[in-house]
């Protein structure tokens, strides 16, 4: 019994990886880049919520969980604002130069939300009753539920809007060549801010449903959150969908289990070594497929 609760819990904290991990291969599979910063986005996300809670709005009887609205504006538009002034002007140049753009976006993020709101932990009130659901004779908080179900139906949606709508089949022309997309009448750019767009937006899902299950916020609580959902990502495959989500789920699992087996100070060494077993058996990832570079 208490090996399936752990299992829940695995598969809630692996959700909000998985939500992550979409942002990073999403942006990757279009852009043919990695966006360190998206971490940081999520602690945009987060700390919107926190003063968007504080507001007389939601003090008067407001569902709190609403202020996910105001998280997904505000990381939507950060999202956008990066893309186009620090990552458009670098589109043509070499990767390392966009890779130390990334990190110097990220710092510059952590380092004005501790200018600005200092350091120190601020408590995040509850954003979600604390109502349990009986499922197979084990009590699961409604919050464990709703992130695994809200995880998978949003992935089901992205899935279905890439692979059917007009501007999912854009940005899959633009992942395979943004030259010749552009000769055939496709805006590289717009497409390239729409996909920032989702996944920022993602982000600030992922943002509410952190504080919900970690109900504690500082400014640098996107850097290892980034992290482990960049090693989600490439587990799963960078550059697939489901790879993100399952890659996700693997690493939520391996780190409660972890944490609640062997100790809580092994958690993190075991998911990098599970990252560099992937890359050393299948540096594509589960899902990944390898990619010929053209001279």
């Amino acid at each position: 019994m208490d090996f399936l609760i752990q299992l829940f819990n695995g598969l809630q904290l692996g959700s909000i990886y998985a939500l992550i991990a979409l942002g990073y291969t999403m942006v990757y599979g279009v852009a043919k880049l990695i966006n360190f910063a998206h971490g940081d986005i999520i602690m945009v996300g987060a700390y919107t919520i926190f003063f968007v809670v504080q507001t007389s709005l939601f003090r008067s009887g407001l569902p709190l969980y609403l202020a996910i609205i105001p998280a997904i504006i505000a990381c939507t538009l950060l999202g956008v604002v990066i893309e186009r002034i620090a990552y458009k002007p670098l589109r043509n140049s070499s990767s390392i130069s966009i890779l130390i753009t990334a990190i110097g976006v990220s710092l510059f993020l952590e380092n004005l939300f501790v200018k600005v709101f200092t350091a120190n932990a601020r408590p995040v009130p509850s954003l979600f009753n604390q109502a349990s659901l009986n499922i197979f004779g084990i009590r699961l908080s409604f919050q464990t539920i709703f992130t695994i179900v809200l995880t998978i139906i949003l992935t089901i949606i992205l899935q279905i809007f890439i692979s059917k709508t007009k501007y999912g089949k854009m940005m899959l022309a633009v992942s395979e060549d943004y030259k010749a997309s552009s000769l055939v009448g496709i805006n590289v750019d717009n497409t390239m801010t729409m996909t920032f767009a989702i996944g920022s937006a993602l982000a600030g899902v992922a943002s509410l449903l952190y504080v919900s299950s970690y109900p504690q916020i500082t400014p640098f609580i996107g850097s290892m959150l980034g992290i482990k959902a960049f090693t989600a990502a490439v587990v799963g495959g960078i550059g697939s969908i489901p790879g993100a989500v399952i890659g996700g789920f693997i690493l939520g699992m391996i780190e409660v289990m972890t944490r609640a087996y062997l100790s809580s100070s092994y958690a993190d060494a075991i998911v990098f070594l599970v990252l560099i077993l992937v890359l050393i058996v299948k540096p594509t990832g589960i899902l990944g497929n390898m990619e010929k570079e053209k001279v």
